[in-house]
């Protein structure tokens, strides 16, 4: 129990500015113990939905390896011998650097091939060779860590998926939302009334970063006032001028919800008609929040409202009227 006790708090030292994500920061705060003791870091991939804090908490991990560390946007990465000329030879070779590859999923298969390679941890043996274009780099993972962070782990090769501890982030919970709020405009010298951050939370979609976006707003709606109180006033003028409706529903999934409800049932083929977007963006992006919510159900028949879609467009149209 001691230990227990103990492990938590070297972990809140490690990553203060994290707010909930408990199960990773324990794992992460036993990685970084035992590279600290044993001067290895093994290749980590962060796995989690849109907007949990993928690319906040590896940059924090980045910082805690007390080295430079190269951020890269995997869409930039077009071929192994761009990924080799552009940033192996010039900022990798000979040189003890954190690389982060943000959006693993895009990395190119011939470079994913590579990584298999420069990878490959087998007991102690720690350098990794790989030629390319007549160069060989010796990779020692002691001196060159590597982070990936993706939301479509299932993307990546499997084998080199394999080569990778995962890190698994939770949704946020509204409790976090209204912690990482209260945190992010404390620094702008801003509070909030009473109940107004939990009402605040329940439209942030378990999304992190749109928390931040809000936490935007609400700074600059509070810029220049001597009293910095966000009050439940000052909210549902915010909140009726960004067009905000309950738990977060965009105008675009209001209106497939609007559809659903006065033809009662549609095949996405129609629904795709009629709303002019895509499949993949019907099915990826809008439908599936609607049916985390439980206002729309998807069957044999097509797609249909629950009855609490049902009630929710009745009573956003009488609250609209």
């Amino acid at each position: 129990m001691n230990t227990e006790l103990k492990l938590g708090k070297e972990i809140k030292d490690h990553f203060p500015e994290a707010v909930g994500q408990d199960d990773a920061k324990k794992n992460l705060g036993l990685l970084l113990e035992d590279s600290r003791k044993q001067g290895f870091l093994p290749p980590l991939a962060f796995i989690a939905p849109k907007g949990c804090g993928k690319t906040f908490m590896a940059e924090l991990l980045c910082k805690l390896l007390n080295k430079p560390y190269i951020p890269i946007n995997c869409s930039t990465i077009k071929n192994l011998s761009r990924f080799w000329n552009d940033l192996i030879i010039p900022h990798v070779a000979n040189k003890e650097v954190t690389l982060f590859f943000d959006e693993a999923s895009e990395i190119p298969k011939d470079v994913q091939m590579a990584l298999l390679t420069i990878l490959d941890v087998k007991g102690d043996k720690l350098v990794n060779s790989f030629s390319h274009e007549d160069y060989t780099v010796d990779f020692d993972l002691r001196k060159v860590s590597f982070i990936f962070a993706t939301t479509e782990g299932q993307s990546i090769f499997h084998a080199l998926m394999d080569r990778l501890d995962r890190i698994e982030l939770e949704v946020p919970s509204p409790s976090d939302l209204q912690k990482i709020m209260a945190k992010n405009c404390k620094k702008q010298g801003v509070t909030f009334a009473k109940d107004v951050l939990k009402d605040i939370s329940l439209v942030l979609r378990g999304n992190a970063r749109t928390a931040a976006n809000m936490c935007r707003k609400i700074n600059n709606r509070s810029h220049g006032k001597k009293k910095k109180v966000f009050t439940r006033k000052d909210w549902d003028y915010l909140k009726g001028c960004l067009g905000i409706l309950p738990f977060g529903v965009s105008k675009i999934e209001y209106s497939l919800l609007s559809i659903l409800y006065e033809r009662k049932s549609c095949s996405l083929k129609e629904l795709q008609a009629v709303t002019g977007l895509s499949k993949e963006c019907l099915m990826r992006d809008i439908e599936l929040y609607l049916q985390k919510l439980n206002l729309m159900k998807i069957d044999e028949k097509g797609r249909a409202l629950t009855q609490k879609g049902v009630q929710y467009v009745e009573e956003h149209g009488k609250n609209n009227k």
